[in-house]
């Protein structure tokens, strides 16, 4: 097996506007978690992570993609 550098891999960088872009728009228009991530080219996982950076920074709202379902 024969394995050939092209290049050096640079790791993106993202400002927390950014970031913040992308975690709020999942839920919009009924995008999932995997889609958002899908388009960006990142893992949901750093999705998650960001949501949870951004909430302790005071960036998001700890209730953001909060759920409330109606009690009968």
């Amino acid at each position: 097996m024969r394995v050939e550098i092209l290049g050096q891999e640079r790791r993106r960088r993202w400002r927390d506007e950014e970031k913040r872009e992308i975690v709020m728009s999942v839920g919009v228009s009924g995008a999932t978690v995997t889609e958002v991530a899908h388009r960006h080219h990142v893992t949901r996982q750093q999705i998650y992570t960001w949501r949870s950076e951004l909430k302790k920074k005071g960036l998001l709202s700890p209730s953001t993609n909060a759920v409330f379902i109606p009690s009968t």
